[in-house]
């Protein structure tokens, strides 16, 4: 259907695409992967049409038509939401504005009865009659409720917008459908909609996200990005990932005997194919198992940084106890009445609709701001480290890495800068990176900072707000490990679902009416009616 031929992209001397030859066949979705810079989004925007390659070309079957999901948050903000919706399916919508036309005029002749009629029987071929419902039910099933439809796009908040132009791109059933971080903004129940939504798309799908479960959830294929090249593997993101990690391991094991080798790939395919029939790829999947040949994965550049997390000592058994605290700005209640007792080892995700009323429980619990009411306690045997959300006061200087980091160092041992490199080269910072400026980072190589910061620290309590804003999906997986190995105890607040489900064992919700506080995993408790119920009632 869509069809890549010898695409090459270079920019100045550097080649970022090099004679790249690939498809994309309709029923399947493929999620394009690639580490920072490796030319994801600019990819997108090649096939998209947005940019032109250096040579080769991009062909769209005869009369199938694209759907881009817009990245421009204001470019229809002087438009209806619902009018916006529709936009999302050009050819019906200018069809509709011609025929608007025609019925507009005031000398309206015989000569435009004809011409309307024509313009209707084409409208009404396209589906047009019924478009207007089926935008205003796709904005319904995405949270948009009826009375916004007639707002203008520049009305809504960002969550808002985002939604707007989601329901935009999906609009009128597209052949291929290109999605740049589609889940960024959304919540975890709009990104479940869309990845059962997609999980059903009898179409095209390209996407590029960095969210681990939505990938598993709809793609079919994974389009990797490495060396200039772009290889196509059947399965979702975690089948490429371990498939990717064995066969960086057995080739790392050149005295390992054949067989050996072949029984570890034979378990790896039983093991997966236990798991394929629960998702709607699975006839996809099942094929590709069957006859994979590990040869096949090839070796990747991709560098996973080194986060291990170690304690100083063990905390005690008391970590933190918080008593009726509230917290309000200027009027508005983010959270009230909170009482939580964490134990020891409690990784916990601490959850709001408001992401505003959980950073500000960090920078409480932290020092940095006062509450409304209540108060807290730390355990005395605890040590905290904090990974805010927003870091940019730590940069505001001209340092270098080495001396950036060395500012955290507590002994004379870790201010050696043959310690201090060590710590920034587990975040791949080595040579000549560790003597960048602090201030000219880009936001994933910040957040590394912020985790040798944290790591120097060896404290036994985490406090992390929004980790995966920015990393890749190398520096996420490496950070996901490194929490579920860690024996200390966690407060961590995300919206990467794969992060959530694997790392915590107590899901704590703080609302403008009080607190939800289970163990259980994140899906148990997303899943649960009781709590359903009750979370609906907490936010009126």
């Amino acid at each position: 259907m869509l069809t890549v031929s010898n695409l090459s992209v270079q920019f100045g001397k550097r080649i970022l695409f090099d004679e790249v030859n690939t498809k994309f066949i309709q029923g399947n979705c493929y999620g394009i992967i690639g580490a920072n810079g490796s030319g994801k989004s600019t990819f997108l925007k090649i096939i998209a049409g947005d940019i032109d390659p250096t040579s080769g070309s991009v062909h769209l079957e005869k009369g199938k038509r694209m759907s881009v999901l817009s990245q421009d948050h204001f470019a229809f903000d002087e438009f209806q939401v619902l009018e916006t919706v529709m936009m999302g399916n050009k050819p019906l919508f200018d069809l509709k504005k011609q025929l608007d036309e025609v019925y507009a005029k005031p000398d309206f002749s015989e000569e435009d009865g004809i011409k309307a009629g024509e313009l209707g029987a084409d409208y009404e071929e396209m589906g047009g009659w019924t478009s207007e419902s089926e935008a205003a039910s796709l904005l319904s099933s995405l949270g948009i409720k009826d009375d916004m439809h007639a707002v203008l796009m520049k009305d809504l908040d960002g969550k808002a917008k985002v939604r707007v132009l989601l329901a935009q791109a999906l609009f009128g059933n597209p052949d291929v459908l290109i999605m740049d971080e589609p889940t960024n903004d959304l919540d975890f129940e709009t990104i479940s909609w869309l990845e059962g939504f997609l999980a059903n798309y009898d179409n095209t799908v390209i996407v590029v996200s960095h969210d681990r479960h939505f990938l598993d959830a709809v793609c079919t294929h994974i389009s990797d990005i490495d060396f200039s090249k772009i290889n196509q593997y059947s399965g979702n993101y975690t089948f490429w990932y371990e498939s990717s990690q064995l066969a960086a391991k057995q080739r790392a094991q050149q005295n390992k005997k054949a067989e050996d080798k072949k029984k570890e790939l034979e378990e790896f395919i039983r093991r997966f194919s236990a798991n394929v029939a629960k998702s709607k790829q699975a006839t996809s999947r099942k094929k590709m198992i069957d006859k994979l040949n590990i040869s096949d994965i090839k070796p990747s550049s991709r560098r996973y940084p080194a986060i291990i997390f170690g304690q100083e000592r063990e905390a005690g058994n008391q970590i933190l106890h918080v008593e009726n605290l509230s917290k309000s700005i200027d009027g508005e209640v983010l959270f009230k009445d909170i009482d939580i007792n964490l134990a020891k080892g409690d990784k916990v995700m601490l959850l709001s609709r408001e992401s505003r009323a959980a950073t500000a429980f960090y920078e409480i619990v932290t020092d940095n701001d006062k509450p409304t009411a209540g108060d807290y306690k730390w355990g005395v045997t605890t040590t905290q480290a904090y990974l805010p959300v927003e870091n940019s006061s730590f940069f505001d200087n001209d340092l270098s890495l080495v001396d950036w980091l060395r500012q955290y160092a507590k002994t004379e041992e870790e201010r050696e800068e043959v310690n201090i490199r060590g710590f920034l080269g587990k975040m791949i910072f080595s040579g000549d990176e560790a003597l960048k400026q602090s201030h000219v980072l880009s936001g994933g190589e910040k957040v590394r900072c912020m985790l040798s910061r944290m790591m120097m620290t060896r404290a036994n309590v985490l406090l992390i707000d929004e980790p995966t804003n920015h990393l890749d999906l190398e520096s996420i997986q490496a950070f996901n490990n490194a929490l579920k190995n860690f024996k200390g105890t966690i407060i961590f607040s995300t919206h990467d679902h794969e992060f959530a489900q694997t790392v915590a064992n107590r899901i704590i919700e703080i609302t403008p009416k009080g607190v939800i506080d289970r163990y259980m995993t994140f899906d148990e408790y997303l899943d649960s009616k009781k709590i359903k119920e009750l979370r609906s009632t907490m936010y009126l």
